[in-house]
């Protein structure tokens, strides 16, 4: 969150569409709860759980577990498989691992820059599995 609050409501009354207001600032906006910003990010991308599912390659029961809010405490790369799945940005990202309670993406890290590098680039679950197996590294799994 870089706007304070007072700013925000400034950038809100000046809007005269919400959604574009929601679309430009959703990185400064506060979720209670993963499956809260998960059907926010559905929405707003247009995307259908069964289709992120199998983009994400997460088991189905699980990721409707999570998507419905019964999952309550997923682990990192499981919500890192999810994001590919979804398309999500590095700010998206990171957002998600914060609400989900997650550590941050670490660039000094290894295995984090090559995640990040993958999803700056676009690229996709696969892909970016690949790369990191490229490297020596831990896949998403």
């Amino acid at each position: 969150m870089e706007k304070s609050t007072s700013d925000l409501l400034g950038v809100l009354k000046s809007k005269k569409n919400y959604s574009e207001f929601f679309q430009n600032e959703i990185g400064e906006l506060i979720f209670k709860s993963l499956d809260e910003y998960l059907g926010v990010l559905l929405k707003e991308k247009n995307l259908k759980k069964s289709e992120v599912i199998e983009k994400s390659n997460l088991d189905k029961n699980y990721a409707y577990q999570l998507f419905n809010g019964i999952k309550k405490n997923p682990s990192r790369d499981k919500i890192l498989m999810l994001a590919f799945g979804m398309k999500l940005t590095l700010d998206e990202t990171r957002k998600l691992l914060k609400i989900a309670g997650l550590s941050d993406l670490y660039v000094r890290i290894p295995r984090d820059s090559v995640i990040i590098f993958c999803l700056q680039n676009g690229k996709n679950l696969i892909e970016t599995n690949e790369m990191l197996d490229d490297y020596a590294l831990k896949i998403l799994e």
